[in-house]
Parts: structure tokens; C-alpha cells; sequence
């Protein structure tokens, strides 16, 4: 459902003056020098929490009062209808100047967006992550800039834990040994591994990273059915399935949000989850005393954290594009990447953000998140076909981990995905 637009960034009146004087509001702002922006966003609310509206209009305000020649107005969208809105937008020639949402590809490849030295200042263009910053690049020039951030951690039961007399594993065979114990003291799933049609390009990549692979090789070309990723999948279909260790229900059949809503009943002692986890946790009636820590590896050493990111394009429109660096780098200061981050259990996006956030007990909660900032791997959000890479992961990774799946067989499956969807 459309969320209406409530952002208001100069006083009606001054408005209602100026479109009198010219009877066109937009020969008005041409006449005296005022600019208007339009903003596409992205809800982040929820049932519990207040939805994104708030936020932007906080923002908004805040800048007019900064640049009273410059009108914002944001219009904000739930995330399944983002996409949707700005295509159609763009279809009928009345594009807006920026849209805050999940991926930047399509209209990079198109030659659409300013690069991101085009309009921010170099100090904010310097700020961003680095590991974000390059997931944002196209042909190595940045397009995506980074707006949320997040990563995805084991959360575990405390209390389920200390009953088996265990702490938190580092590797793989410190998992299943963990498991093993659970499954003896009488809990049901030892983890839950969601690699259901919700979103199983989430948990797989966690798992392939934390063996040493990924979806993507060292120059950030498709590398699915790698060898790494085989070995992974083997064991997880071997090891946590096999043994009966991974529920409540086959991995391929479980969902994100069934896995997550076992946890919180106890059924399930582990579970990968993101950041905004902790929020479901503390909203719950009956709150799961919980660890979080990062996946454990298949040899303990430290690998790549699994990343997600939702990202602001500047639209190309010579007429707006001063205003629209103005307005970005007015939005990247600390103040608001804080303010986003803390709402909603995100990353925040700026290296200064983040240490200002980690030298902060009230944010303690994320600093286990904002540990892995430097060390994320995103999607390979850059290839203009992920989205059908993504749905082919979505629908058939699940039946490499059942039993007698073939991993190889599934994951050549998806790489021809990739190549044919070039």
C-alpha cells in the first residue's frame, strides 16, 4: 500500500505566493532562482515501530531551514512497491531526482545516474565504508550510494547453551558438536537453516562466504558453482542435515521468518538472523535470552560477513544537480546516518557514523554489526541480472541440501542462470 507523502519543506503560504505571481508554480521557481526536489523512499516501519515518514520529514525541515531555496518533497513507499513506482515514474518522463531503494544497476547501465563525485563533496564521498562504497560501483565508478547497511549474525539461546554447558562455536566442527549436544538435551532443532523461497540467497551466501566462497570470485564475476561452494553445501547436506540437526522442517522448505519465529519460541537453540532481529526479540511477549555472534567458518578463522544494503541514485538533471549534492550531503552528515541506523538496528553507512556509534553504550546492541563493517560481502548487486540469479538461488538451492541432493548439479543450474540472463 502507498504510503502518502508528508514531507513539507517551505511555509504554504510563500508557496501559494509565489504560483499567484506567475500562475505556474514551476515558471515561478524558474523566476526566482528556487529549486524543487523530488524524493522517492523506501519504508523501513513496521506494525510496532513508526514508519519512514517521520524520519524524512525531520530531515527535510532540518535542510530548509539551511537552503530555503530548495524544496524537498519525499514521497515514501512500502519496499514492494519502491521499484514499481520509480519504473513507472522514469516510463511516463517524470523521474525523480532521487530514489532511495534496493539496487541502482538498471538505471546505471542506462546511463541514467550522476556518479557519485558528480554530486557529493569529496569529504562525504571519503566518509562511506569502504566495503560499501565498492559494492555501490559499476565499472568501477560509483553509482549506489550507500543509505542503510546490514549483516547477518548467529543469533543462539543463552539459556538452552548453558544447560548443554556450551559457549558460542568458532568453527564448524565446534557447530555440529554444539548441535549434537542440543539434539541430546531434548531441543528440537539445534539450528534452523531457512533456505525456503522467502529469501534463500541470504542464508546461502552466509554459509558459502563462511566456507571460503561466494556467489561472486576475486574480480567480482559470477562464481557459483565453485568449488568452494560445493564443499560447503556437502556439508551442510552431510553434516547439520543429515544428522537430523538442522529444522523444524527440511531447510528447502523453512522460511525466513518461520526460522526466526522458532527461535523466539525456543524451539530452535541457533539461527542466522539480521541486525533488526534484536527488535523482534525485545518486542516479543516471551523474550529469548540471546548471544549473537558472527557464523562460524569451516576452520575458525575469521571470513567475510554477509552484507545487504539498500542505496540513494541521483538522477541526471543538469537544472537540479547542484541542489540535489546540497541535499545529499546534508543527509550524510552523522547526525542523520545515526539517527536511521539507531531507529531501525542498521549500519550506519560513514566510517565516522560508525565510530561515533561504536564509542556509545546506547548502541551497544550493534556492535557486534558494526564490527564486521570493513569486512562485508554484499550481492553482487552491480550485475543487472542478479534479481534472476537471485529468484533461480531462491527456488532451487534448498534441494542441494536435502537428502541425496547433487550441490554441483544445483549450483551449475544457477550459473547457467547467470550466463543466459546476461
Amino acid at each position: 500500500m502507498r504510503h502518502k507523502a508528508r514531507t513539507i519543506v517551505a511555509a504554504t503560504a510563500a508557496l501559494t505566493l509565489a504560483a499567484g505571481l506567475s500562475g505556474c508554480g514551476g515558471d515561478a521557481d524558474a523566476e526566482s532562482g528556487r529549486v524543487s526536489l523530488t524524493v522517492v523512499a523506501t519504508n523501513y516501519g513496521d506494525n510496532v515501530h513508526k514508519n519512514s515518514e517521520g524520519y524524512w520529514d525531520r530531515v527535510v525541515l532540518a535542510f530548509n531551514a539551511e537552503h530555503p531555496d530548495i524544496d524537498v518533497n519525499v514521497e515514501v513507499y512500502a519496499p514492494d512497491k519502491v521499484d514499481e513506482k520509480v519504473a513507472e515514474l522514469v516510463e511516463r518522463g517524470e523521474t525523480p531526482d532521487i530514489v532511495q531503494a534496493d539496487g541502482y544497476s538498471q538505471y546505471a547501465a542506462q546511463g541514467l545516474l550522476y556518479s557519485a563525485d558528480e554530486v557529493l563533496s569529496v569529504p562525504v564521498q571519503a566518509s562511506f565504508v569502504l566495503s560499501l562504497a565498492d559494492a555501490g560501483e559499476m565499472d568501477r565508478v560509483q553509482y549506489g550510494l550507500p543509505f542503510t547497511a546490514s549483516t547477518r549474525l548467529l543469533y543462539y539461546n543463552k539459556d538452552l547453551f548453558a544447560a548443554a554447558g556450551l559457549k558460542p562455536p568458532k568453527s564448524w566442527d565446534g557447530l555440529v558438536t554444539a548441535a549434537r549436544k542440543l539434539k541430546a538435551q531434548g531441543v528440537e532443532s539445534p539450528i534452523a537453516v531457512p533456505l525456503g523461497p522467502e529469501e534463500a540467497e541470504a542464508e546461502t551466501l552466509m554459509w558459502l562466504l563462511a566456507g571460503d566462497g561466494g556467489y561472486t570470485d576475486d574480480s567480482n564475476s559470477y562464481n557459483l558453482a565453485s568449488p568452494a561452494n560445493v564443499r560447503t553445501l556437502t556439508w551442510l547436506r552431510d553434516k547439520l542435515v543429515g544428522e537430523g540437526l538442522a529444522g523444524p522442517v527440511p531447510p528447502g522448505q523453512l522460511n525466513r521468518d518461520d526460522a526466526v519465529q522458532s527461535f523466539l519460541r525456543g524451539d530452535a537453540a541457533m539461527v542466522n538472523g539480521p541486525l533488526s532481529l534484536i527488535r523482534q526479540i525485545e518486542d516479543s511477549s516471551d523474550s529469548v535470552p540471546y548471544g549473537s555472534v558472527p557464523l562460524p567458518s569451516r576452520d575458525g578463522r575469521a571470513t567475510p560477513a554477509m552484507g545487504t544494503a539498500d542505496w540513494i541514485v541521483a538522477f541526471k538533471n543538469d537544472d537540479h544537480r547542484e541542489a540535489m549534492g546540497q541535499f545529499l550531503d546534508f543527509l550524510y552528515s552523522d547526525k542523520y546516518v545515526i539517527e536511521q541506523a539507531a531507529e531501525y538496528e542498521l549500519l550506519p553507512v560513514t566510517t565516522t557514523a560508525a565510530d561515533a556509534m561504536r564509542a556509545d553504550k546506547r548502541h551497544k546492541a550493534l556492535w557486534s554489526g558494526l564490527d564486521t563493517l570493513q569486512n562485508l560481502r554484499l550481492y553482487p548487486v552491480a550485475e543487472t541480472n542478479w534479481s534472476q540469479v537471485a529468484a533461480a538461488i531462491r527456488k532451487q538451492i534448498g534441494g542441494a541440501v536435502k537428502a541425496n541432493g547433487d550441490p554441483r548439479t544445483v549450483l551449475e543450474s544457477i550459473a547457467t542462470v547467470a550466463r543466459t540472463a546476461e
